[in-house]
């Protein structure tokens, strides 16, 4: 009977097996952990760092906000004075024509009636005989009288070495514009 109840009877397992199935649980359970742990760091880093990601960003919003309106503000002002800067130079150029009306060029003088002027560096003397006529002007260069119209030039030479050269522009009632200038010839 003692070999027939023992052949009934289960087996039990032997301490070996026990820890054979044990240590195969346990590796799963350790690993299943590590794995979740793993899964779990990812998921806390990525949702930490969208969270330290997202305060600079929400700053950085708050200041462009911020800065919209003073931008749209500062462009106003620059369109403002681009107009203002426009319309000052409008404003230089009319006054630099007028001014250039007159005030002549160079070598260029407005002589009046019964008026002369010393010019060419002091070589020539030219005045206006009396008011000009609708026709012609009286011109007096270094003494000598001439009727010349606009346009008339005159070659003068009060040195040997140099040369005058003067010009009727243009006249009216009241005043004439001529050009007067010398050069000198340089000795060779």
């Amino acid at each position: 009977m003692t070999d027939s109840t023992r052949s009934r009877r289960p087996a039990r397992n032997s301490p070996g097996s026990s820890g054979v199935l044990l240590a195969r649980g346990s590796r799963f359970l350790v690993a299943s952990a590590a794995v979740l742990l793993m899964v779990g760091s990812t998921v806390g880093g990525y949702l930490f760092g969208r969270d330290l990601a997202s305060h600079p960003l929400e700053s950085a919003t708050q200041l462009i906000q911020q800065l919209q309106p003073e931008s749209q503000k500062l462009k106003a002002t620059i369109l403002s004075q681009n107009a203002t800067i426009t319309e000052l130079e409008d404003q230089l150029k009319k006054v630099q024509a007028a001014l250039s009306a007159i005030k002549p060029s160079e070598n260029t003088y407005i002589v009046t009636g019964n008026q002369s002027l010393i010019v060419g560096g002091g070589q020539l003397t030219i005045g206006l005989v009396g008011p000009p006529t609708n026709e012609s002007v009286k011109i007096n260069i270094n003494g000598k009288q001439h009727l010349a119209v606009t346009g008339d030039v005159f070659e003068i030479a009060p040195a040997p070495a140099t040369t005058c050269q003067v010009r009727v522009q243009s006249f009216d009632m009241f005043e004439a514009a001529i050009y007067a200038s010398c050069t000198t010839a340089k000795p060779k």
